[in-house]
């Protein structure tokens, strides 16, 4: 398995072609193409509420702070892969519901399942994403 795996409706819609580009950056590390898909007063809530990577559970606001979230999740990562089994679009949102595997470079893996909601501004640009997804339950898949 590696980079996007999308089992969805292949529908055009600007905030599901934004997560796809999204999650493509991701998959395949590239950092700077992943931060230019934002507005910059963007919003990343991954997942949403306090958390490890964001203990006040406010958000990493505006790319400095999403370039830190970055560094301390996909840069820690050895790979990042998603599959995608359905994406929702209406209005200037899309939700889609998968998992997110993240590989650690000793090998080992953790899988977050949940809904990953991404909303765009008139240009496309992504101005929130926002992932529902229970750490205890994604740790509980370490393997």
């Amino acid at each position: 398995m590696s980079g996007v795996h999308w089992l969805a409706t292949e529908t055009s819609h600007p905030a599901r072609d934004a997560s796809r580009r999204s999650m493509r950056a991701v998959a395949s590390g590239q950092k700077a193409e992943w931060l230019a898909l934002f507005s910059a007063d963007a919003v990343v809530e991954d997942p949403v509420g306090p958390s490890m990577f964001d203990p006040d559970g406010s958000g990493h606001r505006g790319p400095q702070e999403i370039d830190a979230f970055w560094e301390k999740t996909v840069g820690a990562a050895a790979k990042v892969e998603f599959t995608i089994r359905d994406s929702f679009a209406a209005g200037s949102e899309v939700a889609n519901t998968g998992v997110i595997t993240t590989v650690l470079p000793d090998g080992t893996s953790i899988d977050a399942e949940g809904v990953f909601v991404y909303r765009v501004d008139s240009t496309g640009h992504i101005r929130s994403l926002r992932a529902f997804w229970e750490v205890d339950r994604a740790l509980g898949t370490l393997g």
